[in-house]
């Protein structure tokens, strides 16, 4: 991993990024998920971030393209397409057709400017979304989760890691004054698990699904196959949906599900530091739906603990700052950092 600078030498956490040398302009920037499309109008100006407008969600499935749904975003704030767009969407963004995973909707790159009226178009993951807000985004917009409360040096590498109804997985590369974003799909890398539990988790799993990703324990979804593997799950009455399950979970009223949450936890926590090593990372950073709500639990469930038990690499981890990204809209801030990152 690279060398960190002395800690005295490291300012306190400040801005992350720089706009290119452009003229104020104004673009459409959307976040596109598998439930929702979040859309706003972005301005992005020389030495600033973007300045996000106004949000307008909207459901997928009420749609039965992008192009419908960006053009009752348009009518739905009274204007006109803009110049230039920039895209976060939930998918891979190779090929001449973007699949999504639980969104109908099938995207062609080549003819999306035509089709949304626009002249220039930038498509990013969502991920790699967040991966460049994590690079804009002020202080503010971070809560200190575990390890040295510094900031992320420049240079150095940050990793990215946020659990939702998927795991996604980015890397933030930051220079002295520009950044530069690796998309990525490690949430897809094969589960390790740690303990006779875990092995036993893995098991039930591999039976049901044959190979095990990270992302079948590290995700929303993850949290009922835990709970499901625990002693005594058998006898005792599972909450009728993930979403009472977490409610659950966080407010301790089913004793199993707050077990399965500390093991989540955990889980979360080794899978963040195997991260951390592969990238080389100076820094760790939280994002998605899910972390905010659990974020005062963390210390309690053994999370840093997890994240540090690296064998010979133990101390050199327990160095490592871990951030909470809080931002209410990273994807659609994401996409527009993107979009003036391309201009750079």
């Amino acid at each position: 991993m690279p060398v960190r600078p002395r800690r005295a030498a490291v300012n306190q956490m400040t801005s992350m990024g720089r706009q290119s040398d452009m003229q104020e302009q104004e673009i459409g920037v959307a976040d596109i998920g598998g439930t929702h499309a979040r859309f706003a109008f972005a301005t992005l100006a020389r030495g600033r971030p973007p300045v996000l407008g106004r949000e307008t969600v909207l459901r997928v499935a009420d749609f039965p393209d992008l192009r419908a749904a960006w053009r009752a975003f348009l009518d739905g704030v009274g204007r006109s397409a803009p110049r230039a767009a920039a895209l976060a969407v939930a998918c891979p963004i190779h090929g001449e057709e973007l699949k999504f995973t639980n969104n109908p909707w099938r995207l062609q790159p080549a003819a999306l400017a035509a089709e949304l009226g626009v002249e220039r178009l930038k498509i990013v993951n969502d991920f790699g979304a967040v991966g460049h807000a994590v690079a804009q985004l002020a202080p503010g917009d971070f809560t200190h989760v575990a390890g040295p409360r510094l900031p992320p040096p420049r240079p150095g590498v940050i990793s990215v890691v946020g659990p939702g109804t998927g795991l996604g997985v980015a890397m933030t590369i930051l220079g002295k004054e520009t950044h530069h974003v690796v998309e990525a799909e490690g949430g897809h890398a094969s589960f390790a698990p740690r303990d006779a539990f875990e092995d036993a988790l893995a098991a039930r799993l591999r039976a049901k699904f044959g190979r095990v990703s990270v992302e079948r324990v590290v995700s929303g979804p993850g949290l009922a196959e835990i709970r499901a593997a625990l002693p005594g799950a058998a006898e005792a009455l599972a909450p009728a949906d993930d979403k009472a399950l977490w409610g659950a979970a966080i407010s301790g009223a089913d004793p199993l599900a707050r077990a399965a949450l500390h093991r989540f936890c955990a889980c979360l926590g080794a899978f963040v530091g195997d991260v951390a090593l592969i990238h080389g990372a100076n820094a760790v950073v939280l994002a998605g739906g899910l972390l905010p709500r659990i974020v005062g639990l963390l210390p309690q469930t053994g999370f840093a603990e997890a994240l540090s038990a690296k064998g010979r690499y133990a101390a050199l981890m327990a160095d490592l700052p871990v951030w909470l990204l809080r931002h209410p809209q990273p994807g659609l801030f994401g996409a527009a950092a993107a979009f003036a990152a391309k201009a750079d």
